[in-house]
C-alpha cells in the first residue's frame, strides 16, 4: 500500500472543481484496463451466482467423477469432489470481493477518523493514537490477523474484523500528514479567526482535501485485503461454509491437487486473485495521478 505525498492541497485550480478528472483518468490506459476488468468481475459476482443451479456445488448431489481434466462438459475440469472447478471459481468471486471490500472500507474508516482526530485536535489524546498507530504499525497485520481469526468465531464476518483491524495504520498516518498540512494553511487560520469552530474547519477544509487521497488509498487497500483474505482461507482459518479462491487453494493443497496433477484446480483460483488484484493497484494507481497530477 503506497504512501501518498501530503503537500497535495485538494483539487486542482487548474481544473476548477476537480473538472477534468475523468478526462485524465481515461488517458492512463493501464487504469481504464484495470477498471473494465474490475467491472466484469463485479458483474461475474453479482449475476453469475443467480444462475448457477442450487445442487451444482452441493457435494452431496454432485455425479461427475472427481479430476476430470478440462474438457467440452467441464472448461475447468473438476475438483476432488466433482464438483465444476470453473462454477467454483465463478462462486469464490462473489466472497472474495466482498471480504475485500468491506474489509478495505472498515480499515479506510478507522484510520481515516484516526488520522483526522490526531492531526486536528493535537494533545493527550492525538499522543495516545499516535503510540496505537505505532504499535499496530510495529507489529506484521498478517499475524495480528491470523491471531483474531484463530481466536474468535470461524465466518465472513470475523476475516473483515481481523483484516480491518490491523489494516488502518498506514491510512491513520496518511490522513494525520495530510490534515496537518491543509490546517497550517493561511486559509485555516482565517477561518479560526473569523470563528470557525472544529466542525467546519474539518468538514470545509480538512475533509475536502482529505476524501481523494482516502479513495485512492481505499482502492489499493481492497487489494491488500483480498491478499490477506487469501492468506487466511488457505492457511484453513475462512469460513468453512463459503466458497472463496482461497479456500480453493487450501482444497486443491489439503487434497492433493499437486499429487494428482490437478493443474486445472490451482492455476484458475490463483490466476483470478491475481488478477483482480493488479486491476485494483492498476486503478488506484490512475486514481493517485489524477489527484496528484504533476505540475
Amino acid at each position: 500500500m503506497s504512501m501518498f505525498s501530503t503537500r497535495w492541497s485538494g483539487p486542482s485550480r487548474r481544473s476548477g472543481r476537480g473538472d477534468g478528472g475523468l478526462d485524465r483518468f481515461l488517458a492512463q490506459r493501464a487504469g481504464v484496463a484495470g477498471a473494465v476488468v474490475l467491472a466484469v468481475a463485479a458483474v461475474v459476482a453479482v449475476i453469475a451466482p443467480l444462475l448457477i443451479p442450487a445442487d451444482a456445488l452441493d457435494v452431496t448431489r454432485v455425479t461427475d467423477a472427481p479430476w476430470q481434466a478440462p474438457g467440452a462438459g467441464h472448461w475447468l475440469g473438476t475438483d476432488h469432489t466433482g464438483r465444476s472447478v470453473a462454477l467454483l471459481v465463478v462462486e469464490g468471486a462473489g466472497t472474495s470481493l466482498f471480504v475485500g471490500l468491506t474489509a478495505a472500507v472498515l480499515a479506510v474508516g478507522i484510520g481515516t477518523l484516526v488520522g483526522i482526530v490526531s492531526g486536528h485536535f493535537g494533545g493527550l489524546a492525538a499522543g495516545a493514537l499516535l503510540r496505537v498507530t505505532d504499535f499496530f504499525l510495529v507489529l506484521p497485520a498478517l499475524v495480528l490477523a491470523i491471531a483474531l481469526s484463530t481466536v474468535l468465531p470461524r465466518g465472513l464476518g470475523t476475516i473483515v474484523l481481523a483484516i480491518g483491524l490491523t489494516s488502518w495504520p498506514s491510512t491513520a498516518r496518511m490522513v494525520r500528514a495530510q490534515t496537518l498540512t491543509i490546517e497550517a494553511r493561511p486559509f485555516v487560520e482565517r477561518a479560526r479567526a473569523l470563528g470557525g469552530g472544529h466542525g467546519h474547519v474539518i468538514g470545509r477544509h480538512v475533509l475536502p482535501s482529505v476524501v481523494p487521497l482516502v479513495l485512492v488509498n481505499a482502492t489499493l487497500a481492497v487489494a491488500s485485503a483480498i491478499v490477506a483474505e487469501s492468506t487466511l482461507a488457505f492457511l484453513g482459518l475462512g469460513d468453512p461454509t463459503r466458497i472463496s479462491w482461497g479456500a480453493m487453494l487450501h482444497q486443491a493443497q489439503l487434497h492433493g491437487a499437486v499429487p494428482q496433477r490437478a493443474w486445472w484446480f490451482l492455476l484458475p483460483p490463483g490466476l483470478a486473485i491475481v488478477v483482480v488484484v493488479l486491476a485494483f493497484t492498476l486503478v488506484g494507481r490512475a486514481l493517485e495521478a489524477v489527484v496528484t497530477p504533476k505540475r
